[in-house]
């Protein structure tokens, strides 16, 4: 178990101790093209699990053992939803968007975790997570090992735009790099990616494999993870959403997932236009050769001039403190 009210970083190694597992340098990684299930006006967990069982199988038949799904692959996203800020019929579409949305931990992450372990694949998830006690909602990345247990969580720093009506702000508590059977794997959720210092906080913490879930289906999105392959020396699988709102002829988000090489290869996709699942080979030694020529948080860095300090402690509203009398 996890406490979340522990002092430093909750997603740090002793809560989710290390297993020591054989490590693979090349194997078959997949990124999901898909999104939610409405019905009756909620995104419906239940309905959306099943279309994330469907394509995480898909994957794991092309053997895969990496799968990395959208942001808001689970919980979506509240547009969809027709929310539309300052009208009186926004508090309540915020109120089926919490109930669509998901606890950390919960039954749901559980699901989750067990098709993880039936499929043996690690996942990498968009969820929307409701803090229960708060009513607040977060937009995360959860992570899942191919053992069934949920072994990571990031929360979205900085919701963009409307977003900020709708989701909070994660901390620097849930930034972890988890190590795995298949490399040092972080995430950065949508345009966080556009965030110099967060990748560099990434970069620091040896990601090796770097998750980009996102909703953005501009042209530009596929050069920025481009540049962050290159940059980071890391393989980057960035899944976007493909969702139809119910009763609309055109998409509201078309795709362009994508799987790139540290040396800024595209090696599958981008998609457009469809759900489906990419499928691709992952080398890590070529992480290693990357970083011959360059390494942005080591031998091509000067400290002695630029330095990061990342602040990984819960920033809480409130602190229950019973000793206070």
């Amino acid at each position: 178990m996890f406490h979340l009210d522990a002092v430093g970083p909750i997603w740090a190694g002793s809560y989710f101790p290390e297993r020591r597992m054989a490590s693979e340098r090349r194997y078959k990684a997949a990124v999901l093209q898909a999104g939610p299930v409405i019905k009756d006006g909620i995104f419906d967990f239940d309905l959306t699990f099943d279309v994330v069982r469907r394509k995480v199988a898909q994957a794991a038949e092309q053997g895969a053992k990496l799968v990395v799904g959208a942001e808001a692959l689970i919980g979506g996203y509240a547009r969809a939803l027709g929310f539309v800020p300052g009208t009186p019929e926004s508090k309540d579409v915020y109120r089926r968007y919490v109930e669509g949305a998901i606890e950390v931990p919960s039954p749901q992450t559980e699901r989750l975790a067990g098709l993880a372990k039936e499929l043996g694949v690690y996942m990498v998830l968009g969820v929307i997570e409701k803090d229960k006690e708060a009513c607040t909602l977060y937009c995360s990345a959860l992570f899942f090992d191919n053992e069934g247990q949920l072994v990571g969580k990031r929360r979205k720093l900085v919701p963009t735009d409307t977003e900020r009506l709708v989701w909070g702000r994660g901390d620097g508590s849930t930034l972890p790099v988890i190590k795995s059977p298949f490399g040092s794997i972080g995430a950065a959720i949508c345009w966080e990616n556009y965030m110099p210092l967060l990748r560099t906080a990434l970069y620091g913490k040896g990601v090796e494999v770097y998750c980009a879930p996102t909703l953005d289906d501009r042209d530009t999105w596929l050069p920025t993870c481009q540049h962050i392959a290159v940059e980071g020396r890391c393989w980057v699988l960035t899944a976007v959403q493909y969702f139809t709102e119910p009763g609309a002829s055109a998409p509201l988000f078309k795709g362009g997932s994508a799987i790139i090489s540290p040396f800024g290869k595209v090696v599958a996709g981008p998609l457009w236009g469809e759900e489906g699942v990419l499928v691709a080979d992952i080398d890590l030694d070529e992480v290693v050769r990357g970083k011959m020529d360059l390494d942005v948080v080591g031998h091509y860095n000067r400290p002695d001039i630029f330095t990061l300090t990342v602040n990984e402690r819960p920033n809480k509203s409130v602190v229950i403190d019973s000793s206070v009398q």
